[in-house]
């Protein structure tokens, strides 16, 4: 594929992640009802929403790996570094496999690190990537923690997809050889127990469940084919709150994505288990239609809302969240129980 072929699909995904973008995710988290408490006896000043995560993070919120790769996308980058810089979040850069084939394209990725120079950032590469492209990556942008991400659905649906799953022996020589925290991160489709378990004994101690609800890669890619005959896919995988529901009680620290549209989605998140939540296409959404200062000013209310939340709860850190009382609904209760998973 040549670099103004990979650059075209960079802006496609883009443009489809929007076009597809929905303000009412199904990522299940309507299915968690935190319950109200009357006489919550806490103050916002109490709250403490630091993660409880070995990296630093001041917030339980972080913008999460969404694009790079064209003059286009990296533009997106330079406005994505800013806002992680302004909000002091973290910052994942979207997949940079395509930097590593053309190093003329670094700079679309790179751009996050110039816009945010002291802030917490996380390369991105695909799991069919060696652990000496993982070392690369990392380099590129001086990052502070890796991203390899498993997309086998989105590869199956590409037009131009890898054909090969044989992905372990990477994540393993990538986990142990690689000097930054690795993060293995689904892209959309979520996970089950067994494949976090082997994860676990692959070397990998965090995990972001990247479940369905949120930006969809199978209609993405599906909508880039000429017969689009994959549309059948849109409903695969398992949802963000199925996922974490898989993740409980293991021994990993786990982060979430996939469809947190409000606030409340990132509480409920937390409540199941997730010690911090990543945010893609919403952030996105807001940049491409409102701009960067209101998309500043949107975020910068929504972490105060999440520290008003915790307090109507009658918590005031994520410790206490756990034990704050919640019922799940019907149907991932029934999930749940059917998969054998902790109570919540």
């Amino acid at each position: 594929m040549t670099q103004s072929q990979q650059s075209h699909r960079k802006d496609e995904h883009v443009f489809l992640a929007e076009k597809y973008f929905k303000a009412d995710a199904n990522a299940g988290f309507d299915q968690i009802r935190l319950l109200h408490r009357a006489l919550p006896e806490t103050a916002l000043a109490d709250v403490d929403l630091t993660p409880p995560l070995p990296f630093g993070w001041r917030w339980p919120i972080y913008i999460n790996a969404m694009t790079g790769g064209s003059p286009q996308t990296g533009k997106l980058n330079t406005q994505l570094g800013g806002l992680a810089n302004a909000l002091g979040v973290a910052i994942a850069s979207g997949s940079q496999s395509v930097a590593l084939h053309d190093p003329e394209l670094s700079s679309t990725f790179t751009t996050l690190r110039q816009h945010n120079p002291d802030g917490f950032i996380l390369a991105n590469i695909g799991a069919g990537h060696d652990v000496h492209a993982a070392k690369k990556a990392v380099a590129m942008l001086h990052a502070n923690a890796l991203e390899v991400h498993l997309n086998a659905a989105q590869e199956v649906v590409m037009p131009e997809g890898d054909r090969d799953f044989l992905w372990q022996d990477n994540i393993q020589a990538i986990a142990a050889g690689v000097s930054v925290p690795v993060v293995a991160k689904e892209v959309g489709n979520g996970f089950i127990r067994e494949d976090l378990q082997t994860l676990q004994q692959l070397g990998i101690r965090y995990v972001d469940v990247g479940g369905r609800g949120g930006t969809n890669f199978a209609v993405i890619e599906n909508a880039r084919r000429p017969q689009q005959d994959f549309a059948y896919m849109r409903d695969w995988g398992q949802t963000t709150a199925e996922s974490l529901l898989e993740a409980r009680g293991l021994p990993l620290t786990i982060l979430a994505t996939g469809g947190v549209r409000s606030p409340l989605d990132v509480v409920k998140a937390q409540r199941l288990g997730a010690h911090a939540v990543g945010i893609s296409g919403l952030v996105l959404h807001h940049l491409i239609q409102t701009g960067y200062a209101a998309t500043l000013a949107y975020f910068q209310e929504f972490l105060h809302q999440i520290r008003q939340l915790y307090a109507l709860l009658g918590v005031t850190n994520w410790q206490a969240l756990q034990s704050a009382p919640a019922l799940l609904g019907t149907e991932l209760e029934h999930y749940r129980r059917a998969r054998n998973l902790p109570a919540i």
